[in-house]
């Protein structure tokens, strides 16, 4: 390289990998199975027809497009690519093409897992945890950073969606907001939830627990949370509006016996209003 050559921008080797411009570098072929899954992959695996569809194609054609993966200290970490590896590995093959990237930070590497994701499905249709891990990580981690949009401009161009507005940074809830149709207050919402025990993130998923439900149980501990989820476990019963909201007020001072006070006293009240129903008619 000369020596008055402009140095090259960060994160573009990727492009150059695909299309072997990089000297002395290119796609490598690494086994399925020394690749681990991001540390803190927040989107679920493709199921049922989506995953047969890309079986099928991948078993016809292979993997046109390389994954992209961290290389750690032993073998390497997904950032792009989870699905192809699946369906990959359920088509029986040994190894995938990968473009594999060194000395990333975590914020870094997150803009990887989410960017990637979020190029190739709308945000409409992510699952309520998808979409507080997406929103979280873009307020905490990796909101206003130069490298952010160099990754994307990056992405981008490997998935040939053109240019894109890299200067467009989202700095606060109500930027953020604008990007996804949000109200800041939502976003707000989201994020907060992102303090969930994983049980409750599976309830947001179900329906069992509204948005604004977990928002209260957040300010919990995480082990008020489990020992609040373990009492709901053994009731058979879900927490409402009026529940969570008095489980906050205890927040720092749960225990089982708390808990069991609350839900018996909403239960009562609950039964109490069946009757006065049944009574009216």
């Amino acid at each position: 390289m000369k020596a008055n050559q402009p140095k090259r921008k960060l994160f573009n080797d990727a492009v150059d990998l695909l299309t072997g411009d990089a000297p002395g570098s290119g796609t490598q072929m690494l086994p399925v199975d020394q690749i681990k899954p991001f540390h803190e992959h927040p989107f679920k695996l493709y199921q049922g027809e989506r995953l047969d569809d890309m079986v099928e194609s991948i078993r016809e054609h292979g993997i046109l497009t390389p994954v992209i993966v961290r290389k750690l200290s032993s073998g390497y970490e997904m950032l792009a690519g989870h699905n192809r590896q699946n369906a990959a590995r359920i088509a029986g093959l040994k190894e995938i093409p990968a473009i594999v990237k060194e000395n990333l930070t975590d914020e870094e590497a997150w803009v990887y897992v989410l960017e990637t994701n979020m190029i190739q499905r709308s945000f409409s249709n992510l699952t309520i945890t998808e979409r507080i891990a997406v929103l979280a990580a873009r307020y905490d981690k990796v909101c206003g950073t130069k490298k952010r949009e160099e990754i994307i401009e990056e992405l981008h161009r490997l998935n040939g969606a053109g240019g894109h507005d890299v200067h467009q940074q989202a700095k606060s809830r109500e930027l953020i907001g604008q990007e996804y149709g949000m109200t800041g207050r939502n976003i707000a919402r989201y994020v907060r939830c992102n303090q969930l025990i994983p049980a409750f993130k599976e309830m947001l998923d179900d329906g069992s627990l509204t948005l604004v439900s977990g928002v209260e149980l957040s300010f919990l501990s995480e082990e008020e949370q489990e020992l609040v989820n373990k009492a709901l476990e053994q009731n058979g019963i879900r927490v409402k509006g009026n529940t969570a909201r008095k489980l906050k007020a205890a927040a720092g001072t749960i225990t089982e016996e708390t808990i069991r006070s609350i839900l018996k006293s909403d239960k009562s009240v609950t039964e109490a209003r069946a009757c006065l129903k049944i009574m009216s008619f």
